[in-house]
């Protein structure tokens, strides 16, 4: 069911809109006695879920008893994480999401339905998980808050991968990565449907449809005139309709087709958001299918610390490295490690130019050139790199330099998708 749906890419939609909007809707839906909130972490900081989860708990108060951040693999956020996104929500309502231990498996997608939508590539069963939480019979409203955005997995985030992968489980995450990896990111980002999200799909009609779940979906772009964020589009309801309104949105707002070939990108990532390749990569991701061959990809990382924000797979990536398709189904093959972290196996692969590009990483203090080299990026200095682009000065776009060489600059990968028109393939 659509409980609301608006959105323009001029739209501007305020707070106080929001808010409106919002005690409409939950009017409509009537009392509830015990309410869950998904938001994303920190990593989605800009995507106005803050300032929603806020709304909700101004309307619900005490009947909000649970917000579970949809973390997936990433770190737990921080005290101050969690106050400078959700301000004033209480902290004791705060719940961490552990990926690997507090999921229960509610059933498990057929390894036939995976043959068919991943043209063959793949035939295992994919295990529908969600943390134990969201099974507690004494919630009758969980509502799921995100942005929809374009995705290198699963084509657009949100919906329901909030669920499977925001607080989904270590088995389910792995292999839905390695389905979308194996597929090709070029044929899945920027698209409402694709294999991931049909997998998804077809757990969530036959696995979890009676979980009273609720999407608050948002698009949001940069404001030209202020430089700031902006609401687009508000999207509320319990079913694929209102993500493919929202996705539609995300493509006109979010997707970027430049005129030309990109011979030279840089890339910037705020120190607030991006610690580690795992986040970083989006800068590969986003960018490539506007990327020359034999471009130059130029990623200013002052915050880099490590590649996985999860233990294991930082490991692994320091283990394997990003060396490209053929040798990571490779290494996955013959090695139990990766069979087992089947994500890791799919970020080395998203993360990967596959030998077309150059990627160059410009980290602070905290990570080494051995370090960058060792899995396969290239090593730049940061205060050099930020002498010769003065990231003040850079507009998004293209930019020409001083002496004479034009670059194209990009102050969050988060925010959108990259194209040129030959690369892109419908």
């Amino acid at each position: 069911m659509l409980y609301y749906s608006r959105g323009s890419k001029t739209d501007n939609i305020t707070a106080d809109e929001v808010r409106g909007i919002l005690k409409e809707v939950f009017d409509k839906m009537g009392k509830k006695h015990r309410v869950l909130a998904l938001p994303p972490d920190f990593t989605r900081f800009n995507s106005y879920a803050g300032p929603i989860t806020e709304m909700v708990y101004d309307y619900y108060g005490d009947t909000l008893t649970d917000v579970m951040p949809a973390l997936g693999t990433h770190a737990p956020m921080t005290d101050e994480q969690i106050k400078i996104m959700f301000y004033h929500v209480p902290a004791k309502l705060f719940r961490v999401h552990d990926w690997r231990n507090d999921v229960v498996t509610v059933g498990k997608v057929p390894a036939e339905y995976i043959k068919e939508v991943s043209e063959g590539r793949l035939d295992y069963e994919w295990e529908a998980q969600v943390n134990k939480l969201l099974l507690d019979p004494s919630f009758d409203l969980i509502l799921s808050i995100g942005q929809v955005v374009p995705h290198e997995v699963i084509g657009m985030a949100n919906y329901n991968k909030n669920i499977f992968v925001g607080v989904g489980g270590h088995a389910g995450i792995n292999k839905s990565h390695f389905i979308g990896a194996t597929y090709g990111m070029e044929r899945i980002m920027g698209r409402a449907i694709t294999p991931v999200r049909k997998v998804m799909e077809y757990a969530s009609k036959h696995f979890i449809n009676n979980l009273p779940i609720v999407y608050i979906q948002t698009v949001l772009s940069k404001d030209e005139s202020t430089g700031k964020m902006a609401l687009r589009g508000l999207f509320i309801g319990d079913d694929f309709e209102c993500f493919e309104k929202a996705s539609a949105l995300a493509l006109e707002c979010n997707f970027i087709m430049v005129e030309k070939e990109i011979k030279k990108c840089v890339v910037y990532l705020d120190p607030e958001e991006f610690k580690s390749t795992w986040l970083g990569n989006k800068s590969v991701y986003r960018t490539r299918m506007a990327l020359a061959d034999n471009a130059e990809l130029l990623i200013i990382a002052p915050a880099l610390k490590e590649f996985g924000e999860d233990k294991t797979i930082d490991q692994l990536i320091r283990k394997y490295g990003y060396k490209g398709t053929p040798a990571t189904l490779k290494a996955t093959n013959e090695n139990e490690d990766l069979q087992n972290n089947l994500g890791a196996s799919a970020h080395l692969i998203h993360g990967s130019s596959e030998g077309r590009f150059t990627i160059t990483y410009c980290p602070g203090p905290d990570m080494t050139r051995e370090e960058i080299e060792s899995v396969g990026f290239q090593y730049a200095d940061l205060n050099e790199t930020l002498k010769k682009y003065p990231i003040n000065k850079l507009k998004d776009g293209w930019n020409t330099m001083v002496d004479g060489e034009e670059i194209y600059y990009i102050s969050n990968p988060a925010l959108g998708l990259w194209a040129y028109r030959d690369r892109f393939k419908d």
